[in-house]
């Protein structure tokens, strides 16, 4: 209680500014204390992802709570900026999560205002089986008809030798991810969807910071589509706790986002703002009353997914590292990959997409005849490596997918053959920056023991 009252007398002399700095100075002081302490990496787990940071986020959601504006502000502006620019697109719209992301994007393509190039329910959307389910989710509850072609092995990204037989005239978009870091092949699809006058999602989410050459520029994924998405999961690129984004250089597109992500309005207003447009009560909006509040004027069946301004202020600090997790990323792929190349004659090891520079975001590995995935896997886990398969595998296994199958609302283009391979044989470990050189090395190390004991039992 002394400790409350010092405190409390300290403050009575202050101003609010130096208030607030006294107060991160002292978050300063319990990160380094009570977030920072040396890991004792012989002993501890290897997780496959997880949170790098410092006192600098810490310091950031303090002052953001402090502030106690709590939905969207400050810093969602200053973040929305500096992630549009580092993308390399015109707009970007912070949302509370990557499958939010995913759902918006999307949902955009189904807006009247696209007129005949809209998403209406029996469309068609090309995508792959081997997913996250929100890539697929958007499609399938809106009513639209996902098509499927398989991957390829070891880029594990959507086999573009399909995409003709996929087509259909009820085709409207094409709707994939990058795996793992691993860029699809940007330049066929983006070709195949200019030609055919398709919409192109790019969800981006494990991929933040991945760079394709494109003939005459480098680019981010996630700029090259017509939509782009990323997700700030704890185990992403960089993190806001949950957080999202959905970006792009369409102005239209990006006029769609932002309404449906705020409750559908057509008002273009930041919280707390009035009349930015200086017409809110003297214009005609359908068959409403003239001059009726263009506050509360409708254009979509929306959401609200907007985030809070102190996720945004953590966001805001990981930004500034993004460029120095990418590197470490990259540096523990091509540590794993050195060790593991004697393994070659077991396991399929990952490969880059021609034209692409990944931000990986883990080493994806298939096993090959005669090797348990199953047992592999068991193995480094009892021995503290974490592991993960490639998400759902084959989404259509699922039981979420029983009611598909019943209502045959999904194509399939060709078979599915290595899709349903990584679904038996494929797994992955991390990569993030917050594993040292030694962690590397002890990951690869339980993998060839594992590789060892799996001759021994054949």
């Amino acid at each position: 209680m002394n400790l409350y009252l010092e405190a409390e007398r300290m403050l009575e002399h202050m101003t609010k500014q130096e208030a607030k700095s006294a107060i991160l100075e002292m978050v300063k002081e319990y990160c380094a204390i009570f977030h920072e302490a040396p890991k004792d990496e012989d002993s501890a787990r290897i997780p496959y992802a997880g949170r790098v940071y410092d006192s600098r986020e810490m310091c950031n959601l303090v002052d953001s709570a402090l502030d106690f504006w709590l939905t969207a502000g400050g810093y969602a502006e200053i973040f929305e900026k500096r992630f549009a620019e580092y993308i390399g697109v015109r707009y970007c719209s912070l949302v509370n999560s990557g499958s939010s992301a995913n759902l918006l994007a999307f949902m955009a393509l189904t807006s009247p205002l696209l007129k005949e190039r809209r998403i209406l329910p029996g469309d068609e959307v090309i995508t792959v089986a081997a997913c996250f389910p929100t890539t697929v989710a958007p499609i399938i509850q809106y009513g639209a008809v996902p098509v499927f072609v398989d991957i390829t092995i070891p880029q594990y990204n959507m086999d573009v030798s399909q995409l003709e037989s996929a087509l259909s005239p009820r085709t409207k978009a094409v709707m994939a991810a990058h795996t793992l870091g691993n860029s699809f092949d940007l330049s066929a699809v983006k070709e195949f969807c200019d030609v055919h006058g398709l919409w192109l999602i790019e969800d981006n989410c494990d991929a933040l910071g991945t760079e394709y050459d494109m003939g005459s520029v480098l680019c981010k994924t996630g700029s090259i589509g017509d939509i782009g998405t990323s997700s700030f999961y704890p185990p992403h690129h960089i993190t806001m706790g949950e957080g999202g984004a959905v970006y792009t250089s369409n102005p239209l597109l990006h006029k769609i986002i932002r309404s449906l992500r705020d409750w559908g309005r057509d008002c273009v207003c930041g919280p707390g703002q009035d009349n930015r447009c200086g017409h809110r009560f003297d214009r005609q909006y359908g068959s409403l009353p003239m001059g009726y509040d263009h506050k509360y004027v409708y254009s979509h069946f929306g959401y609200n997914l907007k985030a809070t301004d102190m996720q945004a202020a953590v966001g805001v600090a990981q930004l500034e590292k993004l460029p120095s997790f990418i590197l470490r990323r990259r540096e523990n792929f091509a540590g794993l990959e050195k060790l593991l190349q004697s393994c070659s004659d077991k396991l399929i090891l990952p490969e880059p997409c021609p034209r692409s520079h990944p931000s990986w975001f883990g080493y994806l590995m298939t096993c090959r005849e005669g090797v348990s995935r199953n047992r592999v896997t068991q193995f480094l886990e009892e021995r503290g490596v974490q592991t993960r398969t490639l998400f759902a595998g084959n989404i259509l296994k699922h039981p979420c997918a029983d009611e598909l199958h019943a209502s045959s609302r999904y194509r399939i283009a060709g078979n599915l053959s290595n899709t349903d391979r990584v679904l038996n044989q494929a797994f992955w470990v991390g990569v993030y920056p917050g594993l040292s050189e030694a962690q590397i090395s002890r990951i690869a190390d339980t993998i060839i023991k594992a590789l060892e004991r799996e001759e021994t039992e054949e």
